[in-house]
């Protein structure tokens, strides 16, 4: 008897048979798996049994991601997350209560700031902001009540450099936790958690994925910290896309070659840029000139970075001639592409602030922002110098 219409609706379907497989990984979209019986899916959904129910509870895609960056980041664990910011609110929501104490460096990009600061107060949880450069004021900020340090390993815009080890050993001391934001660093560059760091979280949208094409975050960490991540995740639907998750995967396998062209640029660009009579002063890890350059140095897989911060003379005008000239940088506010980008921290990232805040932590309008790309180092120095004038 043949098939109508109406019998063809979506069932589940069993594979062709092969005695091959896909090189490249599969994506699979499904937002529910077929179970075999109620035995199978309570096992499945109380976390007994192999496979998957439901895509928020967990997908092949983000598992087979997540395990590639745990193996990067040396982790016992992984979970991948809808976004960078979905990575700090699942160790928000798995590691605190209200009561809680934070401490939390005054370098963080913005958002995360905002969610450690005045979102937890909202939970009832208090929090403590403070220069994670200086041990000793971390040190001294921490209570007994503090469950977490929030420190970043490479800061935004200024890239300060996080002594991880130290701060690692002054957290455990009290009890706390410590957690780096490794977004500007990636695993390529810095693993926090070798440092002594208990988790970690990146954003995958950036270089770790290098194609501006995914919104995506990762949280690493261990098993003693782990129990609570993978139902924050789910029961606040912090869940990834599989096609986003599939993609990263193909962008995480280049990760290296992109890293060590972008780094190699950036120290280049910073060079130059700091031989530049219309530039103030050049904020990069890489050279002998930065304050943190010798634990760069110590901390760092031998690069360090491919963000560059630059400051010049003038002010916001010079800032917007800069922007007017650099025909050939997009000003795109987010970082980690294949081409080189440039930001306005004043104008972008770090807009919420006062201008008394911004001058404190060493932004203002002349600051500029540079994420460096793969292009050849011949372009690149160019369409800098082309912003700053020179023909």
């Amino acid at each position: 008897m043949s098939e109508k219409p109406d019998d063809l609706c979506p069932q589940p379907e069993t594979p062709p048979p092969q005695s091959t497989r896909s090189f490249a990984p599969p994506i699979y979209p499904a937002s529910v798996y077929a179970c075999d019986n109620t035995a199978q899916a309570e096992a499945l959904l109380g976390g007994a049994g192999q496979g998957y129910v439901y895509q928020r509870d967990g997908h092949p895609n983000a598992d087979m991601l997540a395990d590639k960056c745990r193996r990067l980041h040396g982790a016992q664990r992984a979970a991948v997350t809808s976004s960078g910011m979905a990575a700090v609110a699942a160790v928000l929501l798995s590691q605190t209560r209200a009561g809680d104490h934070l401490v939390v460096s005054n370098q963080l990009y913005g958002r995360t700031l905002e969610v450690l600061t005045s979102e937890t107060q909202r939970l009832g949880i208090e929090h403590t902001v403070v220069d994670t450069c200086d041990v000793g004021a971390t040190s001294a900020a921490l209570r007994d009540n503090t469950r977490l340090v929030v420190a970043e390993t490479i800061s935004n815009p200024l890239l300060r450099v996080a002594d991880i080890g130290a701060l690692a050993t002054a957290a455990h001391a009290r009890g706390a936790l410590l957690v780096i934001d490794n977004t500007f660093a990636t695993p390529a560059v810095c693993r926090p958690l070798e440092l002594g760091a208990d988790l970690v979280v990146e954003s995958v949208s950036k270089i770790m994925n290098g194609h501006s094409d995914v919104m995506l975050g990762l949280v690493c960490g261990g098993e003693a910290v782990w129990q609570r991540v993978p139902l924050a995740v789910s029961a606040w639907g912090l869940a990834s896309s599989p096609f986003d998750c599939w993609l990263a995967s193909r962008g995480l396998a280049t990760l290296h070659l992109r890293i060590e062209r972008a780094c190699a640029n950036a120290q280049l660009a910073a060079e130059m840029l700091a031989e530049h009579p219309r530039v103030e002063r050049v904020e990069f890890p890489g050279l002998t000139s930065h304050r943190d350059h010798q634990l760069a140095n110590r901390q760092f897989d031998g690069r360090h970075g491919w963000m560059v911060t630059f400051h010049l003379s003038g002010g916001r005008a010079a800032a917007d001639a800069f922007l007017l000239g650099a025909g050939r940088i997009p000003f795109c506010p987010s970082l980690g592409e294949l081409s080189t980008t440039l930001s306005h921290p004043q104008s972008t990232s770090h807009r919420g602030l006062t201008d008394g805040e911004r001058e404190g932590l060493g932004i203002h309008g002349g600051t500029i922002r540079l994420s460096i790309g793969t292009e050849s180092p011949e372009y690149v120095l160019q369409a800098i110098r082309e912003g700053l004038g020179d023909r």
